[in-house]
């Protein structure tokens, strides 16, 4: 549902991070490139910085608690498609799309929540929608020249989502 912020057990602002410390969101979701889910960084990521930064906040004491005793943040997913859906964040990555495009602008989110529905209507939207892309020909005289060409976005067929 579009609007859902959990409260979760460690107040944690992307604002801050994204925005005024400028972290790419690949830092803490290291797996975004590489797989099919994005990840939620353990404790060990945070405590990169947090062991010297900000150390006498309360939030970061809550953090380090969790990283002395070796238990997981039990973050409150935001985020969670239907077990017979099948997403991967490393082919949209690569097929050159920004995380905000269906996370919303976290960046400029102190409370992060859902913006997009993420329903297969939602999906199939995009993947319906054609794109423009510039693509390069050499003519016969070895001139360049540039030429406008639709392409659609993303697989339409069952199995590319439904596995």
């Amino acid at each position: 549902m579009v609007g859902y912020a959990p409260e979760q057990p460690i107040k944690f602002s992307h604002k801050l991070h994204v925005d005024g410390l400028g972290m790419d969101c690949r830092y803490c979701h290291t797996a975004a490139e590489k797989g099919r889910h994005a990840g939620i960084p353990s404790t060990d990521t945070c405590m990169n910085c947090h062991s010297v930064a900000a150390t006498d906040r309360p939030e970061i004491q809550k953090l380090k608690q969790y990283f002395d005793t070796g238990e997981p943040i039990p973050w409150v997913r935001l985020h969670k498609t239907p077990d017979f859906v099948y997403f991967n964040h490393s082919v949209h990555l690569a097929a050159g799309f920004d995380c905000a495009q269906c996370h919303g602008d976290v960046a400029q989110m102190d409370v992060v929540q859902r913006v997009k529905p993420l329903s297969m209507g939602w999906c199939l939207e995009c993947h319906r929608t054609p794109t423009e892309q510039i693509v390069f020909t050499k003519g016969q005289g070895g001139e360049k020249s540039a030429q406008l060409v639709r392409k659609h976005a993303g697989g339409q067929h069952c199995s590319a989502c439904h596995r």
